[in-house]
């Protein structure tokens, strides 16, 4: 079994982690119920995000982190990047780079600047997104969560333990092909078509700040992160102790 290996040392009773792309604030949530204190960047204006939070382009601001040296105030870095022309990358920055493809990956240039960190990292993407390495594949079952939602994360500069994954217990609940089933998961994504509620949605991924539907179904589960930042902190805490991981 691959052993976890040492991020770098920090001292503070609460690690900060930035979260970047941070949208409604799942990821976030999750690390802050780890132990970390959060600070948010997302593009959008995110009046239900639950702390504070740079509003602008999250590469632009990261890259201004990076050149001004704050960056060294982080432990860890999360960034969740759409893959979605326009979407969190400013048209300039676009044209600068030379993108003027109507669907753009923001992976790349992500991974690039978090490599310049010098930070742990966490690159978070749905299945059938851009490419990223597995380190972790995660899915509501492996937490008694009502949603599915397989999320893979790619960890920069830091190793944990995969954990097996728990058989699911039947469907999603919703029309197939015109077909009605019943089942233990709802579809945390669209609308209609037998999909839930928003009580019932914020139910199953375990979020209760926001009753925004489209921030709901673009969220990760708090759980995935809380799972991840913890693993993180011990790894921080003995680092910082000087005991060998």
């Amino acid at each position: 079994m691959t052993q976890p290996t040492p991020i770098r040392r920090v001292h503070g009773p609460r690690p900060r982690l930035l979260d970047l792309f941070s949208c409604a604030g799942g990821a976030g949530t999750g690390y802050d119920r780890a132990g970390f204190a959060v600070d948010g960047c997302d593009i959008a204006h995110r009046p239900n995000y639950p702390f504070p939070y740079h509003r602008g382009d999250a590469l632009s601001y990261l890259a201004h982190l990076i050149t001004t040296g704050e960056i060294r105030r982080y432990a860890l870095v999360h960034a969740s990047p759409p893959c979605q022309h326009g979407c969190a990358l400013t048209v300039g920055t676009n044209h600068s780079q030379g993108w003027g493809r109507t669907h753009v990956d923001l992976v790349a240039p992500t991974r690039e600047l978090l490599d310049a960190t010098g930070l742990p990292y966490v690159i978070e993407q749905p299945n059938g997104r851009a490419a990223i390495r597995k380190d972790l594949t995660l899915c509501g079952e492996m937490f008694g969560l009502g949603v599915i939602r397989h999320r893979n994360f790619e960890l920069g500069g830091w190793t944990t333990v995969q954990p097996a994954h728990v058989p699911h217990r039947g469907r999603v609940r919703g029309y197939r092909h015109g077909r009605f089933y019943d089942g233990p998961y709802v579809a945390a994504y669209g609308n209609g078509g037998g999909k839930p509620s928003v009580p019932e949605l914020q139910a199953a991924m375990g979020i209760d700040w926001t009753d925004v539907r489209e921030e709901l179904t673009e969220a990760i589960p708090p759980a995935y992160t809380h799972h991840i930042g913890a693993a993180a902190l011990v790894l921080l805490a003995a680092n910082r102790l000087g005991v060998a991981a």
